[in-house]
């Protein structure tokens, strides 16, 4: 187990603001938060590349605050790969290895049973700068992999490459999770990729972890505006509430809608994800307590999903599929019944 326990950093562009943190053995750990947000410091104050200004690192136990990262047996791999130019790939793979007095022979059975699981034994004799981004991203990772770490940091290590390698890579990435089983903190801008690996996902903003849940909980049940917004909670209102039975009603500008979630105070955040929103042309007999009527004032063709704006008397942003657009026809100025069930309703306040 990783344990981060009030951690602090000024270097003054960047910050960590008393960050606690617990990473369970062999979980897949996704950071996600804005540039700047101090995700890249963390992982290096990790690492043992900066050490904490205030708090304490320990892992399975003990306290590797100030050890040095030769010996915490943590290893990072940084977007742009830093594998040695002058070196052959079974080199740079062998290289943490040879630093670790490891003999020759040793060394290169280890090298070639790691390249061969990541798929580029076939690459030993070639240098850095004759490799694809695909290529040097399963160098630099096996470079890692090949000391067996505790922990291995991933700096945002698919965003270098192009669409088709980084779904390739990511699919690798899980793959060898699954194979080594080793604890592993990735840092991401790729909502694909938190979705695809992480066992849990912390936010950051500002230097601190302001959520940190399963995927789902995150993008479902934010517990605060700046996560709503950041994991795209388009339909995000702000109202007072009242209880009626077993229900929450949140009166947003006239408009009431009904949640199952208890309400945290009077005045809340309503969100709603764009997805868990039905639309019809027809009024529909259903069992949902939110149904409204609205006019389309805007439609928005991204390819494969579309965005369509109804005004309800607020504005609610719903996703459809191109089929499912095409099927309805739907067009601006349109009047259309939309309708979403009380437990899709997630209320937080700030």
């Amino acid at each position: 187990m990783l344990e981060i326990i009030d951690i602090s950093k000024d270097m003054g562009e960047f910050l960590l603001d008393a960050i606690s943190l617990q990473v369970e053995k062999g979980d897949y750990l996704v950071i996600i938060g804005p540039t700047g947000a101090g995700k890249t410091i963390l992982l290096e104050t990790i690492a043992g590349v900066y050490p904490p200004d205030q708090g304490r690192i320990r892992l399975n136990g003990e306290d590797i605050t100030y050890r040095e990262p030769k010996d915490r047996n943590i290893c990072m791999v940084y977007q742009d790969y830093m594998l040695f130019p002058h070196l052959t790939v079974e080199e740079n793979v062998g290289f943490g290895l040879k630093a670790h007095w490891v003999n020759a022979d040793e060394r290169k059975k280890r090298v070639r049973e790691i390249t061969d699981i990541v798929g580029i034994s076939h690459l030993l004799h070639r240098y850095p700068d004759t490799l694809s981004g695909g290529e040097k991203q399963r160098a630099a990772i096996s470079r890692a992999i090949v000391l067996n770490p505790e922990v291995l940091l991933l700096d945002e290590p698919l965003s270098a490459l192009d669409g088709q390698t980084r779904e390739m890579m990511r699919g690798e990435l899980k793959r060898l999770h699954m194979l080594f089983q080793t604890t592993i903190i990735h840092i991401t801008h790729n909502f694909w990729e938190v979705f695809s690996l992480a066992d849990k996902v912390a936010v950051m903003n500002k230097g601190k972890i302001v959520q940190c849940d399963i995927p789902d909980a995150i993008l479902r049940r934010p517990n605060c505006e700046f996560v709503a917004q950041f994991m795209g909670g388009e339909n995000l209102f702000k109202g007072t509430c009242k209880i009626n039975g077993e229900l929450t009603e949140i009166d947003v500008d006239g408009t009431i809608i009904v949640s199952s979630s208890c309400a945290p105070s009077q005045e809340v955040y309503v969100s709603i994800r764009p997805e868990d929103i039905i639309i019809s042309k027809k009024p529909v007999q259903t069992s949902a307590r939110n149904i409204f009527s609205g006019i389309v004032t805007d439609v928005i063709d991204s390819g494969t999903l579309v965005t369509v704006f109804i005004d309800t008397g607020i504005q609610f942003r719903v996703v459809l599929t191109r089929l499912g657009w095409e099927e309805m026809n739907i067009s601006c100025g349109e009047e259309l019944y939309m309708l979403c069930k009380a437990s899709s309703v997630h209320l937080f306040s700030e």
